[in-house]
């Protein structure tokens, strides 16, 4: 079912391998198939992506591959997960890029160069392409999603969903149709949503001008007020001012300035100004209701009407004390406080720019001027007119169009509105509800929604959901209609197949109020509404009522962490409008893809990487590795060499598996349903089998619940730590000898039995990380040995916890978690000696500082006896038998022991000298020692002196807070001959390595040596050497001139050459 295993794992080949098996095989539309018929349900929603581009961004393939793991974790728990993937096709991303592949820059352009069914034909095919595109790449990444059908947007099922809600808000009475300040993009010529602006800001120069209004009926009297947007001062109502603040009239040159207290300082030293005087200190109550004319009124017509507007108004919480003048400029018609400060005091809304961003006639010499581009000349004629006190520029944070860079411009503009604040308290009550990871998330939402702002859903455009709005051209009787079969009821005209502009455009409603005409309004809908409903309208046709009725909540999103503003807000705000209630159980926030500096990954910083280049230099499965890694909710810093280190993790598992296949293949091993608990009964499993049972317990319950909670980097890890810390580094090396065996018995077959169960559970639980090498391995390993085993990974089961609890044994695994940590302090002492494992030693003794650890170790002796090559190990915890292996002694430590004992220090000191072996035999099971010195007594403390600790000769030893592990360095002469032998089968295993020998393959061997100790020692264990070589001759050589050999190598033991050949019989 698959190739035979290479020395080395190659993700092409096995990647290549799994994809082709399950395209030839139909595994997902089976396991589709499969799932269908389950009674426990997982409803998940895939938060839609813009098809924008044919290809991915790898922040974009994180997220699949996210979803992609969680979506298998529930399938294998045995539930019919709804895996519909969905893409976002509308809006102006889209509109943008279709607008640079036709060559036109603005929306008039779009209208009377292109047509609008010509552009949103285009718009179609497009998003389809791109769509279809996208789809590849994220298959090709070994996402399991119902491919053949995703959700999309543009659909006219999903449509008519999208409909569903707003004309369920306006049945709430929450649709309105209001005038509104919003921000505009003067060249898509649209409102953008608050989301959508806090996309994106730049940091620009503009100009900061303090200007004079002239105060009515005083001569040479002015309010001055700061702004950094001229365009703005054509449309100026009236003037703001805090009722509690004190602002003085300061006289300057004949002329009377008003500024606050607080501030007039540093508008003066800015404007030059040092010689000044106070005539006198108000509160800013006291200026209200001072009219003051507009300097600009002979060239503004429209100033000549809004004139008796020209006053101070008092509005405390928009009037800061902390820059400019305390007065503050109002355009209400481009400014979203001035506009509630002017519709709390009944004063009309003008604003003087159109749909392109340029003055309106209204605006007299300024009129078809763009806004932005005015400002130098307005500054010119506030100049001429004496009305500028002071000009600079400033560079701040200025907001742009998302999508085409646009500088934006707020203009009061009629839109359709949502009025969600009204639902404000009960959304802070519902998204309670939810189960936000991490917490954070719950926290930026809250803070949102404390500040619930109405939904601007109305956008000026052209490819997007029509607004479902009709309203009579006699009559202005407003009808919102909810699907098609509504449409029917009121047009006297035939449907449209297509629901887009301009076909809708076109279906004209009969009036039920006067019989009139009733036409739709231009306006297509907030994108952000499209992918808010998607949580019912992914369902098709119906998908409101199906998920009201029958699906009730989605059990768990997961998007990046930008989208609490975005997806997830829209998401909640839609279930509120159209339920009444939280449409979801869980959200899941993930990080951001970055480079390896940090930074944002865009093409334009050179440091974008195409996934598809991703995947031929890292591969599909390490890429899935490596993401899946990361904590889910950090930011992830990306680049290919760091990606590529999950090499080494994926060949540890290749090994592992390739290591038990060939043992069991040899043996010819056929697992046996039910045999590891018959096994386990009998008690013939060892120590290592019973524990490796009940690490993986703990290993199986980990990763279930980390899974569970959506924390698939605890998962990730806690899987590959156990296959190459328990399994490869632990386990297969106390097997080994067991396996090597060449007679067939009941210990082999429960190694075999254990092992395999281990490994398959392993893999099932491995194949939501890397899909295609569990997929490879499954076949190749557990197909091999056992003839129940499923057509794919896929429809096998998680394993339970349940099955495994049975084996748990809690002492036992203490035990071996501490008996590897005596492991590696032998280590430490046979590397302090220099001494190779494959030299074996006599004795190794454990000083133990704790006696349950004594009883622990036991249980593990001879497991350490083996791993680590010794003779006997013998245990004690009685640190003072150290005193036969270890010289030991203290020295003053002179900074403590004068910082502590100031003028007494020499004294101690000479103490500390005099009395060095005894004190540290003290410190041995003491923190601090009672000494008398000159009739005084004194506590000495361990930090007060340095422990000097050395072997005595014969010995090494290393320490930790367990205790001691010292081994007898005394070689034998057996055990020096032992060790010889183990080096000359270790360089015959590298040639029978290099020449690709299989396990059964014999050999014959030729040895040529001056050495005599190496000779003895082929003497002495010559049927060692054999055995562990599969040598059937081993030959002693004076020469080997005329033997024919496959490979010859001449090597170095001990600093004595010996020449190697190897035959294959």
């Amino acid at each position: 079912m698959g190739y035979v295993f290479s020395e080395k794992y190659d993700p092409h080949e096995v990647e290549r391998w799994a994809k082709d098996f399950w395209e030839k095989n139909n595994i997902y539309e089976k396991l589709k198939n499969m799932c269908i018929e389950r009674s426990k349900r997982y409803y998940f929603i895939d938060g839609p992506p813009y098809p924008s581009s044919p290809s991915i961004h790898p922040g974009t393939a994180w997220n699949k591959i996210l979803k992609d793991s969680y979506l298998r974790f529930w399938r294998l728990r045995g539930y019919n997960v709804h895996d519909v993937p969905g893409y976002d096709m509308h809006g102006l991303p889209i509109e943008h890029q279709v607008e640079k592949i036709l060559g036109i820059t603005s929306k008039k352009e779009i209208i009377s160069r292109v047509g609008i069914q010509n552009f949103v034909e285009k718009c179609r095919e497009f998003v389809t392409q791109n769509a279809v595109s996208m789809t590849k790449i994220f298959k090709d990444l070994g996402v399991f999603m119902d491919w053949s059908n995703p959700y999309m947007t543009i659909k006219n099922e999903y449509i008519e969903e999208a409909w569903k809600l707003i004309k369920k808000a306006d049945e709430k009475g929450l649709l309105e149709r209001e005038l509104r300040v919003v921000h505009w993009c003067p060249r898509c010529e649209t409102v953008l949503a608050d989301y959508e602006v806090s996309q994106e800001y730049k940091d620009l120069e503009d100009p900061s001008i303090y200007v004079m209004m002239p105060v009515k009926n005083r001569e040479n009297e002015y309010l001055v007020i700061w702004t950094t947007t001229p365009w703005t001062l054509p449309a100026n109502i009236f003037i703001m001012a805090r009722g509690s603040a004190d602002y003085v009239r300061v006289k300057i040159d004949g002329k009377i300035l008003i500024m606050a207290e607080a501030l007039y300082r540093d508008v003066l030293r800015k404007a030059g100004i040092k010689s000044f005087q106070i005539v006198e200190v108000v509160k800013g109550k006291d200026l209200e209701g001072l009219e003051y004319t507009h300097p600009l009124k002979d060239l503004i017509p429209i100033q000549e009407e809004l004139d008796k507007y020209h006053k101070v108004v008092i509005a405390d919480e928009y009037v800061s004390l902390s820059e400019g003048t305390g007065l503050v400029h109002a355009a209400p018609g481009h400014g979203a406080e001035d506009f509630e400060v002017a519709r709390r005091h009944g004063i009309p809304v003008y604003s003087l720019i159109d749909d392109s961003g340029r003055f309106i006639d209204l605006a007299g010499k300024y009129a078809g001027k763009p806004a932005r581009e005015a400002n130098k000349e307005i500054i010119e004629d506030l100049r001429n007119r004496g009305a500028l006190l002071h000009e600079e520029k400033i560079v701040h944070r200025y907001p742009l169009c998302w999508r085409c860079k646009t500088p934006l411009l707020l203009r009061a503009t009629p839109q359709w509105v949502i009025k969600v604040s009204k639902l404000r308290d009960k959304m802070l009550r519902e998204i309670e509800k939810i189960r936000w990871i991490p917490r954070w998330a719950y926290e930026r939402t809250y803070s949102l929604v404390s500040d619930l702002q109405d939904w601007v859903i109305s956008r000026q455009r052209f490819w997007g959901t029509p607004l479902p709005i009709w309203i009579c051209t006699s009559c202005g009787h407003k009808i919102v209609v909810g699907s098609v079969e509504e449409l029917k009821r009121y047009s006297p005209n035939k449907i449209p197949e297509d629901l887009h502009r301009p076909w809708i455009d076109e279906v004209v409603l009969r009036c039920p109020r006067c019989g009139g005409v009733m036409k739709r309004v231009e306006d297509v809908a907030d994108v952000w509404l499209d992918s808010g409903v998607a949580f019912y309208a992914s369902l098709g046709r119906g998908g409101g009522e199906i998920f009201d009725k029958e699906v009730g909540e989605i059990d768990m999103i997961v998007e990046g962490h930008d989208q609490t503003r975005g997806w997830f807000f829209s998401t909640i705000r839609s279930g509120l409008i159209m339920f009444d209630r939280k449409p979801v159980k869980t959200i899941v926030s993930h990080g951001f893809m970055l480079d390896e500096k940090g930074r944002e990954m865009h093409k334009s910083l050179g440091n974008f990487v195409e996934v598809p280049v991703i995947i031929e230099k890292v591969g599909r499965d390490p890429f899935r590795l490596f993401l899946l890694l990361n904590t889910v909710w950090e930011d992830m810093r990306f680049s290919i060499d760091k990606a590529k280190e999950v090499w080494r993790d994926l060949n540890i598992i290749w090994n592992v598996y390739n290591f038990a296949r060939s043992y069991m293949e040899i043996d010819r091993y056929v697992f046996e349903r039910g045999s590891l608990k018959d096994l386990y009964d009998k008690n013939v499993l060892r120590e290592e089998d019973r524990w490796l049972l009940s690490r993986f317990y703990e290993v199986v319950s980990k990763a279930t619940e980390a899974m569970e909670n959506y924390r698939v980097h605890e998962a990730s890890k806690t899987l590959l730590d156990f296959i190459e810390e328990d399994v490869s580094r632990w386990y297969l090396r106390i097997i080994r000898r067991r396996v090597w065996s060449e007679e067939e018995s009941i210990d082999k077959k429960a190694v075999y039995t254990v092992l395999f169960t281990v490994l398959r559970d392993w893999l099932i639980m491995f194949s939501i990380i890397t899909p295609h090498l569990a997929e490879y391995l499954y076949h190749n390993f557990v197909k091999r040995f056992d003839r129940e085993a499923f057509e794919s990974i896929n429809f096998e089961s998680w394993p339970e916890k349940a099955f495994y609890e049975v084996y748990y044994d809690k002492s036992l695994s203490e035990a071996f978690e501490l008996g590897r940590k005596i492991h590696e302090m032998i280590s430490t002492a046979r590397m302090r000696a220099g001494l190779k494992l494959r030299m074996p030693v006599s004795k190794c003794v454990l000083i133990l500082r704790n006696k349950d650890h004594v009883e622990k170790i036991f249980l593990v002796k001879r497991i350490l006896e083996e791993l680590q090559n010794c003779r006997e190990i013998v245990l004690s915890k009685d640190l003072e038998e150290t005193d036969l292996y270890i010289e030991r002694y203290v020295e003053p430590n002179i900074g403590a022991v004068g910082r502590d004992f100031k003028k007494d220090s020499p004294k101690i000191i000479d103490y500390i000298k005099r009395n060095s072996r005894e004190l540290a035999k003290e410190f041995l099971t003491r923190e601090e020692v009672k000494i008398v010195v000159d009739g005084v007594e004194h506590v000495l403390r361990k930090e007060h002196v340095t422990i000097i600790e050395k072997p005595l000769e014969g010995y090494s030893f290393s320490s930790s807070e367990l205790g001691y592990a010292i081994i007898d360095t005394r070689l034998s002469e057996d055990l020096l001959y032992e060790g010889l032998a183990r080096e000359i089968v270790r360089r015959i295993q590298v040639m029978r390595k290099e020449k690709g020998l299989g396990l059964l393959d014999e050999i014959k061997s030729f040895l040529l040596t001056s050495s005599e100790e190496l000779r003895k020692a082929v003497e002495k264990k010559r049927s060692y050497i054999m055995n562990e070589t599969r040598s059937v001759e081993l030959v002693l050589s004076e020469s080997l001139e005329g033997v024919e050999l496959d490979l010859v190598r001449e090597w170095d033991i001990e600093d004595e050459k010996i020449i190697i050949g190897i035959k294959r019989v």
